[in-house]
């Protein structure tokens, strides 16, 4: 027996909400050929209108929807249903004023409290989204939430709770935004491909706005292709449209070509508000990209008013900003509830217009203001890499905050900025998160993953990547907000030196690198040539590795006298014009830039005896010197050596012989448990293990132990870490800048877990140069000896010139 056109209907409902777009036509082709009852047939087109617009013909859709309503005699119902279908195309199509008006209409006319309502109050929550009326967006959800629950309709309840999360994302909520999106897509994703892509767009926009590009821009690549494939021209031009934005901020030429790709998708859509969305981006990031070709004033005004006429009034506003960036007009008053990172663009704009005027004393103030912005954001997150991400936000702040101090020439001034470029993602102290037996089991299948795809790149299994994304997001969720630590000036700081201590705190601008001296007796600016600077760093780190690899035969006298070349040139441009200005000081605390993150500093001759420290910020190291170290004889020190490294078992037992009473964990005992054990208990923490440094998200750099990688994810979860940390592992001591003035590695884990200083290398260092060179180290650390002291003393004694150096509050 045929089925019924009713039946046929439900089928092509069933099949539109499951994105089966060419299965849900057919179904609706055949309901329409079977019934004569105006009512059904204006239901069966209204679904029918939601599927070509999905499917690349919005202009159909709307026909069919405005034709469907006009017809006479149709149930309250029906109508109520149609203006709701109508208002969800308008929606779609970025036609928010209307959209709003007709989807009200629908929901006036509806039950509150049934299926149908929960659906329609979805889409005016999208409409409230884009028009950032966030309360009236959380409403609406909230209400289709209670029923949906009440209905027990569990896959709507997913998405309407994964559009919870979007709306938290635009409130500036990432971990609330990012933890509702995840719990919700399994659910979407068992309903069908294309739900699972819609989910993952959404979550690429939080991973986005938290600085995690790389993945973002993944994410958004792979979904715009999935919907291409299923012709879903509007989707495929969102996700263009994103991934744009995303580019915006490390590659402006990049984001104007996916911009305009976008743009005239959305034209040929007639997705106006859409395809004003896509050209304020193109417009930004042409005057990005081409700062002294800028875009005419009238593509500026032409493409806000067409955000206004779409209801897109908070990005109206920031594209005026931009334009006022190049036109220097009026400003435009922000509401008060304008989210944070339009407010934050103000504050760049108002920096921006300030240097151009020369007025650098308002461009510090403008700057400042916007850094203490970020600030109150960064300290609800007590997660380090979300920390360290969301500092992309202020990076045009900084620089124009370090531009107009540099040109001040006050080492007051300049000292204070160069603080605050230290403290932008570390000025957050952190609160350990509790126990989460879930994300230790997540951590150990990660280890296992790691070890039986050994030789190939791991991160591409589908397995690899969803438990990365789990164990990011859940740490995210589990790590409370932490307070801020203080942030020192220049006079207090001078008056806690003593005699023997200079600070170098290098500071770089975009346009030259400078270097703060401060002693007990005075400050000074010392300018630096960068392009030799630039110069010696081109191939730094293939002399490094080349030298650590090559000790014998024909190649290893060239290869040495080759870096010892490249390393005399840093310290006459990088570092003897500065220690010059320090007045014989015997002790150095060096805060360095991101562009200098890679430099040796133990190997420059000018550092030979020197005791240093590479602090993350002079006030952090001053106040970590407040804290009382445990006295020397009651000190523990643990170590632990990893499997395939040559002479690790013989490092940790010459080492542990300076101690009077260490642990040594070797062979099957050093396993990760066994290793984040001893952490906690110990004062001083030695690890000899191979390491990979991963440049897409540091916090999964490791150490191989002998039942897999102990993660950085692993260390932020020691309740009570060391007070110093020795690395002896490939790679383990660098650093992924990120920002301009960022870095985050393994040594920042550590520190970021409370540790107060990380002895550890940037490059590879051979087994035995690290095996000599550190159990010398030891014998003075035993002793009582501050670890700086000690790195020197035991280069000294030893005769070995070697990279590590100390990291964090090593005098």
């Amino acid at each position: 027996m045929p089925l019924s056109a009713r039946e046929l209907h439900r089928r092509g409902v069933d099949a539109a909400n499951s994105r089966r777009f060419a299965q849900a036509r057919r179904a609706l082709a055949a309901a329409s050929a079977r019934t004569d009852d105006d009512d059904l047939r204006a239901r069966i087109d209204g679904t029918l209108a939601y599927v070509l617009a999905q499917t690349g013909e919005p202009a159909e859709a709307e026909r069919l929807s405005r034709e469907a309503l006009s017809r006479p005699g149709l149930s309250a119902e029906t109508v109520a249903l149609a203006n709701g279908q109508l208002g969800t195309l308008l929606m779609h199509g970025g036609r928010l004023d209307e959209a709003d008006e007709f989807l009200t209409r629908a929901i006036d006319g509806l039950d509150d409290g049934s299926i149908e309502s929960a659906n329609l109050l979805m889409s005016r929550a999208i409409v409230s989204m884009q028009r950032h009326r966030l309360d009236d967006c959380t409403a609406d959800l909230q209400r289709a939430v209670a029923a949906y629950e009440a209905h027990d309709q569990q896959e709507p309840l997913a998405e309407a709770r994964h559009n919870l999360g979007y709306a938290a994302l635009l409130g500036g909520d990432l971990v609330t935004a990012l933890g509702l999106m995840t719990s919700s897509r399994p659910i979407l994703a068992a309903t069908s491909d294309l739900a699972a892509a819609i989910s993952d767009l959404d979550r690429a926009e939080v991973l986005r706005d938290a600085g995690l590009t790389t993945e973002a821009e993944e994410l958004l690549g792979a979904v715009a292709v999935q919907f291409g494939a299923q012709r879903m021209r509007q989707a495929r031009g969102e996700a263009e449209f994103h991934l744009a934005r995303s580019l915006l901020r490390h590659d402006a030429s990049a984001a104007e070509r996916a911009a305009a790709t976008a743009s005239r998708r959305f034209a040929a859509l007639g997705s106006e508000g859409w395809a004003a969305r896509a050209e304020a981006v193109r417009l930004e990031a042409r005057l990005r990209a081409r700062p002294t070709r800028r875009p005419v004033a009238e593509d500026f005004t032409r493409t806000a008013a067409a955000l206004t006429r779409g209801g897109f009034r908070t990005e109206a506003a920031a594209l005026s900003l931009t334009a006022r960036l190049a036109d220097g007009g009026r400003m435009p008053r922000l509401t008060a509830d304008a989210p944070t990172p339009l407010r934050l663009r103000a504050h760049e704009v108002r920096a921006a217009r300030a240097s151009a005027a020369g007025r650098d004393a308002d461009a510090r103030r403008f700057a400042a203001e916007g850094l203490d912005l970020l600030t109150a954001w960064q300290q609800s997150f007590g997660a380090l890499d979300l920390q360290a991400s969301l500092a992309m936000h202020g990076t045009e702040l900084m620089f124009s905050g370090l531009a107009a101090a540099a040109r001040s020439r006050n080492p007051e001034v300049l000292f204070e900025w160069s603080e605050r470029a230290r403290h932008l993602s570390q000025q957050v102290a952190p609160v350990r998160p509790p126990h989460d037996a879930a994300l230790s089991s997540d951590l150990a299948e990660l280890r296992m993953l790691r070890a039986d795809l050994a030789g190939s790149d791991w991160t591409t299994d589908a397995r690899v990547r969803e438990l990365r994304d789990r164990v990011r997001d859940r740490q995210w969720s589990s790590t409370g907000a932490g307070g801020s630590r203080e942030r020192l000036g220049l006079l207090e700081t001078r008056h806690r030196l003593d005699e023997d201590t200079a600070i170098l705190a290098y500071v770089f601008t975009r346009e030259e690198l400078l270097c703060v001296v401060v002693t007990a007796s005075g400050s000074s600016i010392v300018e630096l040539s960068l392009p030799r600077i630039e110069a010696a760093l081109d191939g730094l780190r293939a002399d490094l590795d080349v030298a650590a690899l090559t000790h014998a035969g024909p190649m290893a006298s060239v290869v040495r006298r080759s870096l010892d070349e490249r390393l005399g040139l840093l310290d006459d441009a990088l570092l003897a014009p500065a220690r010059a200005a320090t007045g014989g000081a015997v002790r150095l605390a060096l805060t360095v830039p991101g562009i200098l993150g890679g430099i040796p500093w133990a190997m420059l001759p000018g550092m030979a005896a020197t005791p240093f420290t590479l602090a993350t910020s002079v006030s952090r190291w001053l106040g970590d010197s407040d804290r009382p170290l445990t006295s020397a004889p009651r000190r523990l020190a643990g170590f632990a050596a990893g499997p395939r490294v040559a002479r690790a078992e013989e490092e940790v037992r010459r080492a542990a012989a300076a101690w009077s009473d260490a642990t040594i964990l070797t062979g099957d005992e050093a396993g990760v448990s066994a290793v984040t054990e001893l952490a906690t208990h110990v004062d001083v923490l030695h690890i000899a293990a191979h390491g990979r440094h991963a440049v897409d998200n540091p916090l999964f750099s490791g150490f191989e132990l002998v039942d897999g990688t102990l993660f950085g994810y692993d260390v932020d979860l020691i309740p009570r870490a060391p007070d110093t940390v020795v690395l002896s592992a490939c790679e383990l001591g660098r650093s992924s800048v990120r920002w301009g003035e960022e870095a985050l590695g393994m040594t920042r884990v550590w520190l970021h877990a409370g540790t107060r200083c990380v002895i550890a290398a940037p490059v590879v260092v051979p087994d035995d140069v690290a095996c000599e060179l550190l159990g010398a180290v030891h014998t003075e650390l035993a002793n009582g000896v501050a670890p700086a002291v000690a790195l020197a003393a035991a280069s000294e004694s030893t005769g070995v010139r070697a990279p590590f150096q100390c990291h964090g509050s090593g005098l």
